[in-house]
């Protein structure tokens, strides 16, 4: 009975944890839904009056980015701004034919009378943030944006964004991400979800009571002054953006972020690429939970209810270990229900945290009729769209748990670059990319096994107990099941 014990244990804290976490993103949405209401009266700088346009720099990282540098480098010359207030920098640290290729394009800029420079470093010691933090070196603008290179900002962007720093004390803008191949396939659907109930819920809901919300690593500009107080990029995260988003709100300065300025942006279309990224931010959010964690609570500057705030949203990532646990945990559970009688008021306790499923259902239904409006077939929509997200992202709960548990336990490892494919439409190919991981993680075998186990699952729900089965998890199995073969299917035959 011991091992029993143990199994619940873990089970209900991993459940609690769910729960508060749950109950953290039904406080954003309040927050969300209010700030909607509100008029935005910020000070902003008048374009119309010349001395009040300040010099910006733009800051193009960039690695080995073969296929859609040159869209890039074309779009970014189409922003609309003084050419005598605005210089560009092109972060290269290349290492393939891509520098011969942008160096040409630069060129055809330059003709044009546009202020671009093509800027290159001997290593990438560093990684992203050192490429950075080196051309801030010379950069001349006291503004700086950054731009990964599947962004394609708007010609307008500059002129949306820079106004709001007459307030002194605003460091970062940030924008809303766009999705220019949201209904490629159903990996880049569910991306899209995700990361839009990350950009209306949670930043919203965040920035509009004052908590710590991150730059997200592009689309947005810093105020070079900023930056430096903060105490510079630093590389020794894989999310350098989040690490430097907390310096800077430590030192009391303020975040604005833009809901309805969108920068549209490539999804990874491959699941390989997108199992890199998803371990890239899982892992660097713990590892800035670790470095971050001390500061925030220590802070007097920081009132408690933006420290709890702060600390759940630095633990993010590891929500998924959580997940991992109850799913893993949950067919255990599901014979020791039918074993022990004496547990039976525990288990009538614990059905209530299916509860937390339901705020979750709630406050993405929000996030979807932003986007989509409302309306009954929307909804319909939105029910398929939540349990395909649900299940596909607990299917990546393993990928990402290993993830969290190498930033908790400070392993480090490389900067792993997403691949970008310059996929808009589904006639448009990516098989010959040359970036394209071709063999497939190792935690892919145990993906599969544990798309069996769940498959197990489903079927103890007929033959656990003497009153025909219990169907009470089955939902929750199915689910998991489908989950971990899609991830496991899709990462062995790399299809999109």
């Amino acid at each position: 009975m011991v091992l029993e014990y143990i199994i619940i244990v873990i089970y209900s804290i991993s459940l609690l944890l769910i729960f508060m976490y749950a109950l953290a993103q039904l406080n954003l949405l309040f927050n969300y839904l209010k700030a909607r209401k509100q008029k935005d009266n910020s000070d902003t700088f008048d374009f119309s009056k010349p001395d009040e346009i300040p010099f910006v720099t733009i800051q193009l990282p960039v690695y080995n980015e073969l296929y859609v540098m040159k869209r890039l480098l074309k779009n970014i010359a189409k922003l609309e701004y003084p050419k005598d207030k605005l210089e560009i920098q092109v972060l290269d640290d290349s290492t393939d034919e891509s520098i011969e290729t942008t160096a040409v394009e630069i060129k055809k800029i330059q003709k044009k009378g546009i202020n671009i420079q093509h800027i290159r470093r001997s290593n990438r010691q560093g990684f992203k943030a050192g490429a950075l933090k080196e051309g801030l070196k010379i950069a001349k603008g006291d503004f700086i944006a950054i731009f990964d290179a599947d962004f394609l900002p708007k010609s307008d962007w500059l002129y949306k964004t820079v106004p709001y720093f007459k307030n002194d004390n605003i460091g970062v803008v940030q924008t809303r991400w766009g999705h220019i191949n949201r209904n490629y396939s159903t990996l880049t659907k569910i991306q899209a979800f995700a990361l839009d109930a990350h950009f209306t819920l949670e930043q919203v809901g965040r920035n509009s009571k004052g908590h710590f919300i991150n730059f997200n690593g592009t689309a947005g500009i810093w105020r070079k002054e900023c930056i430096y107080d903060a105490g510079n990029w630093e590389g020794d995260t894989l999310t350098e953006d989040l690490d430097l988003s907390y310096r800077a709100q430590l030192k009391n300065w303020e975040f604005k972020y833009l809901v309805d300025v969108e920068t549209p942006a490539e999804l990874p279309v491959v699941i390989s690429a997108a199992r890199s990224q998803q371990f890239r931010w899982n892992k660097g959010g713990a590892e800035n939970f670790q470095k971050m964690m001390k500061r925030v609570i220590k802070s007097k500057n920081v009132t408690f209810k933006t420290k709890i705030h702060s600390l759940l949203h630095l633990l993010n990532s590891s929500m998924f270990t959580c997940i991992f646990l109850v799913a893993i945990l949950s067919i255990p559970m599901l014979y020791i229900k039918n074993e022990y009688e004496h547990l039976k008021t525990y288990f009538i306790v614990m059905s209530f945290f299916v509860v937390s499923t339901l705020i979750f259902f709630v406050c993405y239904w929000h996030m979807f009729k932003s986007i989509y409006g409302g309306g009954f077939v929307n909804f319909v929509k939105y029910i398929g769209s939540f349990f395909t997200f649900f299940s596909i992202a607990m299917g990546f709960s393993l990928h990402n748990t290993i993830a969290v548990l190498e930033g908790h336990f400070g392993k480090k490892s490389e900067f792993v670059r997403t691949p970008k494919f310059n996929i808009k439409k589904l006639s448009d190919g990516w098989k010959n990319n040359k970036y394209v991981k071709k063999k497939p993680s190792v935690h892919v075998i145990l993906e599969g096994l544990l798309a069996i186990y769940f498959a197990f699952g489903m079927y103890s729900a007929s033959i656990v107990g003497t009153q025909g089965g219990d169907y009470g998890l089955f939902p929750f199995h199915l689910m998991l099941f489908i989950g971990f073969s899609y991830v496991f299917f899709k990462s062995i035959f790399s299809k999109a």
